[in-house]
């Protein structure tokens, strides 16, 4: 799992606050690198990062929300060869939490785009959406 590359990319309305749209891909992807790329009326921001280290805090996020099963029918349903995409809501995101949308309609301020480049889509899935049990044998 060392070959990833993480690639987020987000459309920034006229209406929206640039800083605040980083902040969102920020919250759940803090280690990327962000770029913003002006045309037009709308800006694009493009984030990257690579390795497991930029999945980090998204992984976590995903079992602070307990979501792990629609994460892993989302992601699934977005693997295409090494590819895994898939969309997020941008409020939520600003606020710190996860909501996965469609990519047209769902989002009314549009989504954020993730693409993650990997070897082993599969393997990248069961990492992210792993449940880890807890031996309450132990106690």
């Amino acid at each position: 799992m060392n070959d990833i590359q993480v690639v987020v990319e987000v459309e920034v309305n006229p209406t929206e606050d640039l800083e605040k749209v980083k902040k969102a891909i920020t919250n759940l992807f803090p280690v990327a690198t962000i770029d913003v790329r002006s045309g037009g009326r709308k800006s694009l921001l493009v984030a990257t990062t690579e390795g497991i280290k930029g999945l980090t805090e998204f992984y976590g996020s995903l079992r602070q929300e307990r979501i792990l099963a629609a994460a892993r029918r989302v992601f699934r349903r977005g693997t295409q060869g090494n590819y895994i995409t898939f969309y997020l809501k941008k409020q939520v995101a600003y606020a710190q939490r996860i909501s996965f949308c469609d990519p047209f309609g769902e989002s009314p301020l549009g989504p954020i785009q993730v693409k993650v480049r990997c070897d082993d889509p599969k393997e990248v899935i069961e990492w992210l959406t792993r449940v880890i049990s807890r031996d309450k044998s132990s106690k």
